[in-house]
């Protein structure tokens, strides 16, 4: 099983954003950031799953997916398949597209202190780190 931990960061809101994306199978870390351009905090949860979920599908394509993120928002809406707005509908639509490649994949909320390194990643791309990719 491939755990997947997802962030999005936000200066302002909406403002300059960020996502970290750390992959975790056994004693295997990929960290990944991205800046992503102005958007809500919401949004960059969001598009922080996606990232994470195109890097998944890119290097482990047939794996089992646990998608760990410290927002509820973005939990609850991936699993209830459902949101009311207008402006999240497409990144829901997109993240359960990429979702049925995966023989599995099922994502869980946890605390802020158990994300950290996405954390740190997405914040890193705010500030355009030199780690991060656009």
């Amino acid at each position: 099983m491939l755990e997947v931990y997802v962030d999005g960061a936000t200066i302002g809101n909406p403002g300059p954003s960020g996502v970290g994306v750390v992959l975790k199978k056994k004693n295997v870390f990929i960290e990944q950031s991205y800046h992503i351009g102005a958007y809500t905090n919401h949004e960059a949860e969001l598009i922080a799953v996606i990232k994470g979920l195109h890097l998944c599908k890119e290097l482990f394509p047939d794996e089992i997916i646990s998608i760990r993120s410290d927002s509820k928002l973005t939990v609850d809406m991936i699993e209830k398949a459902y949101t009311k707005n207008k402006t999240f509908a497409p990144l829901l639509e997109e993240i359960l597209q990429l979702i049925s490649s995966f023989p599995h994949c099922f994502i869980k909320w946890i605390p802020d202190s158990q994300n950290k390194q996405a954390d740190r990643l997405a914040r890193h791309a705010i500030q355009g780190d030199k780690r991060s990719n656009s």
